[in-house]
């Protein structure tokens, strides 16, 4: 059934199903293109009539993934240029005060939007949440460091999405006093640098952090570096004019074989500190919009009242090794060399995983060493930073795809947290049969945390709790100490 809804920019007409009222494609600035190209966001477009706001909005231009990963992950294209929209599902717009989750999508900067199907919030909106999610600008788009335009516009476009919410959610039901901004991978990166930003300040009051926290940004020297070889690779100079001068279509292929490019020349230590952070259109440090290293800032109290839920999955890097089959080819010397770059003991080491799985193969080693370095032990890090006020998880259950082999992998709790095991898409990493009652369980920690600031268990403090969500969900003070004590003065 159609709705139609009046908010400042125009009326709106969405559809209601059930319970649940969705409007999607809600621009929130105008199409970032033509003069606007490389500029920050403007104010949100008005109208006349009535928007159809029933199909999803466009999505902004990324490169995409490429088998295996795409086999795995969902990439919808929705052509157009107006992709700073997003998405709002609503129990219904005559209620008032409920509270608000607004999704920052992952896919490392450069893929991703809120046409994904997993991230459908109609399971919030009928939980009692209005549920938004939300398009930014990737790669060099958004992330570029580019002469003549502001720093970090993607994250800007980020802002300027919260700022929406804040000024037109309580059409929609939501209260703009008691919002969570959440995300998973680049998104929870995202989510750790607003936490962090003095721009963001006072637009949510919780978050939440899958897979990401506030380590993820880098130098200013670096950015500066991709920036020019993206513009070398197009024959312009790095400026909005030179830039702005190629084709969309020719640019975001320019950045895909910058990437590639990248990849394969970094290990030499040609690109520097992009060995490790592996994603070269990221958020950099430019000394306004990101001030220092998020984490930096975190433990210096920036964010000090927000509410924070985090948490990783148990082998989140079996995503980006298993599929490729990259596991069958490590050996016990790579990992050691790989330790050795991070800056830890190696034999410690060593000695701490080999007797945290005894039976491991060398690339199951070498995944459990490479999720705790990108992801758990940032984590980790921001909890502390905050005296153990946080509410940590852990995702443990396997999906049974590549023979089990795929684990606990990256971006496997998502649509647990959504609760869409129903579709289709789903089993795409997965596999057959996942458990009902987990996405039951998870979906409603995430919700309680947003409703009142508590997803059922205790927080981290001193006894480093931690809920293990799996067949049998339950809390585990300190799991896996001795390659936790690994990383003590690192990362």
């Amino acid at each position: 059934m159609d709705v139609t809804l009046d908010i400042a920019q125009g009326r709106l007409r969405g559809l209601r199903d059930g319970a649940v009222t969705s409007f999607l494609g809600i621009p929130y600035a105008e199409a970032p293109f033509g003069p606007l190209r490389f500029a920050a966001p403007t104010a949100p477009p008005t109208w006349e009539g009535v928007r159809d706001a029933t199909t999803l909005g466009a999505t902004a231009p990324k490169i995409g993934y490429r088998p295996p990963t795409s086999d795995i992950l969902v990439e919808p294209v929705v052509p157009g240029d107006e992709c700073l929209n997003l998405n709002v599902w609503t129990p219904g717009t005559e209620e008032s005060g409920l509270p608000v989750f607004v999704w920052i999508h992952g896919g490392a900067f450069v893929n991703g939007s809120n046409a994904v199907p997993i991230y459908d919030g109609s399971a919030f909106a009928r939980d009692g949440v209005v549920a938004v999610a939300i398009n930014y600008r990737l790669g060099a788009d958004g992330f570029a460091r580019i002469e003549g335009a502001p720093a970090n516009r993607g994250l800007l476009d980020q802002v300027a999405a919260l700022e929406w919410v804040r000024d037109n959610i309580s059409a929609f039901g939501g209260d703009p006093g008691r919002v969570t901004v959440a995300g998973e991978s680049a998104g929870a990166m995202s989510v750790g640098t607003l936490v962090s930003m003095p721009r963001a300040e006072g637009l949510f009051q919780r978050a939440i952090l899958q897979s990401g926290a506030g380590h993820h940004v880098i130098s200013e020297p670096t950015a500066s570096k991709v920036a020019e070889a993206l513009a070398q690779a197009v024959g312009v100079e790095p400026t909005v004019e030179g830039l702005a001068s190629v084709p969309v279509e020719q640019f975001v292929d320019a950045q895909r074989e910058l990437g590639d490019r990248i990849s394969a020349e970094a290990p030499t230590g040609a690109w520097g500190e992009l060995a490790f952070n592996v994603m070269p259109f990221e958020p950099y440090i430019d000394g306004d919009v990101v001030p220092e290293l998020p984490y930096a800032r975190i433990a210096g109290g920036a964010g000090v009242d927000v509410e924070i839920l985090i948490g990783t999955t148990s082998e989140e890097f079996a995503f980006f090794l298993v599929p490729a089959g990259v596991t069958g080819y490590v050996n016990e010397d790579r990992i050691r060399l790989l330790l050795g770059a991070y800056g830890v003991d190696i034999d410690t080491a060593v000695d701490a995983y080999r007797a945290q799985l005894p039976d491991a193969s060398p690339g199951e080693l070498l995944i459990a060493v490479m999720t705790d370095w990108f992801f758990r032990i940032p984590a980790l890090r921001v909890v502390e930073s905050r005296g153990g006020r946080a509410f940590v998880y852990e995702f443990a259950w396997r999906s049974t795809l590549f023979d089990g082999n795929l684990g606990a992998c990256h971006a496997l709790e998502i649509p647990f947290v959504f609760d869409v095991l129903g579709k289709p898409e789903t089993a795409r990493i997965t596999g057959a049969n996942p458990p009902q009652k987990l996405a039951d369980e998870m979906h409603r920690a995430w919700v309680d945390f947003v409703r009142d600031g508590d997803p059922g268990w205790v927080r981290y403090g001193d006894d480093r709790s931690v809920m293990m969500f799996g067949e049998q969900s339950s809390v585990v003070d300190d799991p896996r100490p001795s390659t936790r004590e690994v990383w003590a003065g690192v990362r």
